[in-house]
């Protein structure tokens, strides 16, 4: 089977296509073969033996291991330069077993404010019971994050473009931070995908994605995934994952792997819509104010340069009638569909204070920059022209 290091010098839009996978050596699929099965037989005892001793890599059972899911693994690998990868039942079973394998009594942890919900509420809710401290930060201020750090800090977790207000954090400066202070860097990459962004190379430790999103990009799976720099911290978390039982199914995997072939594509005729619509929110009467990496004059342009591909297909806006006019606006999109999620190729939009982040408090929201009017819009691959005259029909009702 082709391992993600035999081809370093492809590009991403090929390794999309081809790393970790290679023609089924027993009948020559094309197409990887979906190994749906719970368990393994082994030839031998002795071989059984050595699979459980790990002097034998073969697999075992499908929680500890398997070829599909397997496959998935080594391609996102491949496709974030990393070392190997964990796939996961959920991007929530990735922050949380990464948290878990990471992170004792007693230990800090430094994070986004302005993170994905769960993400956030996870550390604050329910590692707090076990004795883990966390510093909500604005990390897209590096003096902030540096401030917070203490000396039990274990771990940075940084989301960036961060959700929903699309903050860019500096992910060399983040992860220069966490190394001085002996911690490791977590990044979310979730919003620009490997496409636009490969964290691993500005330093970060981990990367993180909910494969739900850009990667598998039809919403109708949801997965998570961890990409480690090195084998060490990978071989760390990895019992971890078998432990909480995380893990990702064979079919699930398969669906990733049928998605990810086309993220190039996507990702960038995602971005070339969003790019349109972004312009023209901007220069619409009804709409008060526009985040979106991509806007000439943005604060941080020369960060979004070095760091990042592109500015991506996620656009926060105010709206000037507040609550009430995007209440209106949400209804009366025809082509823009009301839901939570964003990465896939049909364009969702969404209210953050009362959908995703509405279990945090309203004091936290507003400090984290998610005010009661924010929209939060997921573009998607559809046709640009018709995607404007929805929103300009939808917008110019408010005027």
């Amino acid at each position: 089977m082709s391992h993600h290091d035999d081809h370093p010098k492809w590009s991403t839009d090929t390794k999309c296509i081809h790393a970790g996978q290679a023609p089924d050596a027993l009948f020559g699929a094309v197409a990887p073969p979906i190994y749906q099965t719970s368990t393994f037989a082994f030839e031998s005892t002795e071989q059984g033996a050595a699979r459980f001793a790990g002097k034998d890599s073969g697999y075992i059972y499908t929680r500890l291991g398997n070829p599909t899911i397997h496959m998935l693994e080594e391609n996102v690998a491949a496709l974030e330069e990393g070392a190997g990868a964990l796939a996961t039942a959920s991007g929530m079973a990735a922050v949380s077993t990464l948290f878990f394998a990471l992170l004792s009594s007693g230990d800090h942890v430094v994070c986004s404010q302005t993170v994905y919900g769960p993400s956030r509420l996870v550390l604050e809710r329910d590692f707090a019971r076990f004795g883990v401290r966390s510093a909500m930060v604005e990390t897209s201020d590096t003096q902030a994050m540096r401030d917070a750090v203490t000396d039990k800090t274990r771990l940075i977790y940084i989301e960036t473009p961060s959700n929903p207000t699309l903050a860019i954090t500096d992910i060399a400066e983040a992860a220069r931070i966490a190394h001085e202070a002996g911690a490791l860097l977590a990044v979310d990459n979730t919003f620009c995908s490997p496409i636009l962004q490969r964290p691993i190379r500005f330093g970060a430790d981990v990367v993180v994605h909910s494969v739900t999103k850009f990667i598998n990009g039809h919403a109708d799976v949801v997965g998570g995934v961890l990409v480690f720099r090195s084998e060490e911290l990978m071989k760390r978390v990895k019992p971890v994952l078998g432990f909480l039982g995380g893990t990702m199914d064979p079919h699930q995997a398969w669906l990733v792997l049928r998605g990810v072939k086309t993220l190039g594509l996507r990702v960038r005729a995602a971005q070339e819509n969003a790019s349109a619509c972004a312009r023209f929110l901007a220069a619409h009467p009804a709409v008060a104010s526009v985040a979106y990496p991509g806007l000439p004059g943005h604060p941080q342009a020369d960060l979004i340069a070095r760091q990042m591909a592109g500015p991506g297909s996620l656009i926060s806006f105010e709206l000037k009638g507040g609550i009430e006019a995007g209440k209106k606006l949400l209804g009366s999109l025809k082509l823009a569909t009301l839901a939570v999620s964003l990465g896939g190729v049909e364009t969702l939009i969404q209210h953050p204070a009362s959908m995703t982040h509405a279990g945090m408090s309203r004091e936290s929201r507003l400090q984290a920059g998610i005010t009661d009017g924010l929209v939060r819009l997921a573009v998607g691959c559809e046709d640009k022209e018709d995607l404007l005259a929805d929103f300009k029909e939808g917008l110019d009702a408010l005027i």
